[in-house]
């Protein structure tokens, strides 16, 4: 069995090879020359256009504030079903006097 051991000089690392128990092991390499039936990601790649910092800055800062106004929707909804949900409980149990009624302050008119 062949060591896969790390020589001295190899700071990258290793790579293990896993196979099945049991499969065939073929060691043959895929090239670029092989008739593939998927397309390689070199299409992708960079065509030499320099990167627009500033572009991707305001697309970062627009996701995360999407992602704040969705947590604080979310928190509101989930305030209000609490409320909602108590006061349901308190008509439930009976109570009368489950939601506070606002009643004007009795002053001297004059």
């Amino acid at each position: 069995m062949p060591s896969h051991a790390p020589e001295p000089q190899d700071d990258r690392g290793q790579i293990l090879p896993f196979q099945r128990r049991g499969a065939p092991r073929a060691n043959v390499p895929r090239s670029a020359e092989q008739n593939d039936p998927v397309e390689g990601v070199e299409k992708y790649a960079n065509a030499g256009e320099p990167d627009n910092y500033r572009q991707r800055m305001i697309n970062n800062g627009l996701g995360f504030a999407a992602c704040v106004v969705l947590v604080l929707i979310g928190v509101w909804i989930a305030n209000t079903m609490a409320e909602m949900r108590r006061k349901q409980d308190c008509v439930l149990s009976g109570r009368r006097d489950c939601t506070p009624i606002a009643v004007p302050s009795a002053s001297p008119t004059k």
